[in-house]
């Protein structure tokens, strides 16, 4: 099972922190190899720009691949079914003319000119607006182009919006919300390696922000401690060894901003022993 991953870029470090969180963790994946063993010796790692990622899927080159939605629906494959969103990479693809232009909305660029790095998306949201621009495909720069009589207005990438602005841009309309994501070629979706895999990420996701409580409560105050501990399905409870039976064990996750005043409130109704930990993962 290959799975198709960033090679560089600002989506590479955190894609593979995932996977070594996950359970997958990559040997010999030194600089500038291509592929990389893990220590699951049925998942091997390809190592691709982003941009290409969905094409090395849908091609058979990968089953797997890790990349922005963005660049999974440029691709327009019928060939990938998107498994998870793994929430981080997140963006904007929007749609910006130049602010002191006369491009108010999306139904001004009628027979105008649009510039992008995303032909596909671009083409597929003004056909959904039924108006028919111009559009010029850019490989970098894309802020420029209306600066240089080259665009009327551009489709592209924005985070925090600071780029745009810095040239003198405004957002017209949202193209598309976009984050990374796991997807699969379609003849191995239902594959169950691949479902494995998807179960260990979606874990890790799941972690992300919760605590894990655990305390002695007198049997005596153990319903007052239940209704203050905000837990997932409610906290498990387990007799204490040589408690006599006094004490039981109160196990419960907890989502890391309601840790402190739970620890407060969990005392106050009579807890002791209270240990908090992180969890890596967590299978629901």
């Amino acid at each position: 099972m290959r799975i198709a991953v960033p090679n560089k870029g600002r989506l590479h470090e955190p894609t593979i922190d995932l996977l070594e969180r996950a359970g997958l963790h990559i040997e010999n994946g030194a600089d500038r190899k291509l592929y990389a063993e893990t220590v699951d010796p049925d998942v091997t790692i390809l190592f691709a720009r982003a941009a290409d990622i969905p094409e090395y899927v849908a091609d058979g080159a990968a089953d797997l691949g890790i990349t922005g939605l963005d660049q999974v629906r440029e691709a327009q494959t019928d060939r990938v079914e998107e498994l998870l969103d793994l929430e981080f990479g997140r963006c904007r693809l929007v749609l910006a003319s130049p602010e002191d232009g006369d491009i108010d909305a999306v139904a001004d660029l009628a027979g105008k000119t649009v510039a992008t790095e995303f032909p596909n998306v671009t083409r597929e949201f003004f056909n959904d607006a039924g108006i028919e621009p111009d559009i010029v495909e850019v490989t970098g720069a894309t802020e420029l182009t209306p600066h240089v009589e080259m665009a009327d207005a551009i489709v592209d990438i924005t985070s925090t919006g600071t780029t745009l602005r810095m040239n003198n841009l405004g957002v017209v309309a949202d193209v598309l919300s976009s984050s990374v994501y796991l997807f699969a070629r379609d003849d191995v979706a239902d594959d169950p390696k691949v479902r494995e895999i998807q179960t260990a990420l979606s874990s890790v996701l799941s972690a992300d922000g919760k605590r894990y409580l655990m305390m002695n409560v007198p049997r005596d105050d153990l319903e007052d401690v239940r209704e203050v501990i905000p837990g997932l399905g409610g906290p498990t409870v387990m007799d204490v060894a040589n408690g006599e039976g006094e004490k039981v064990a109160v196990h419960a996750v907890v989502d890391e901003r309601d840790v402190f005043e739970t620890i407060t409130e969990v005392k106050s109704a009579g807890a002791s022993g209270i240990l908090v930990t992180e969890i890596e993962r967590l299978v629901e």
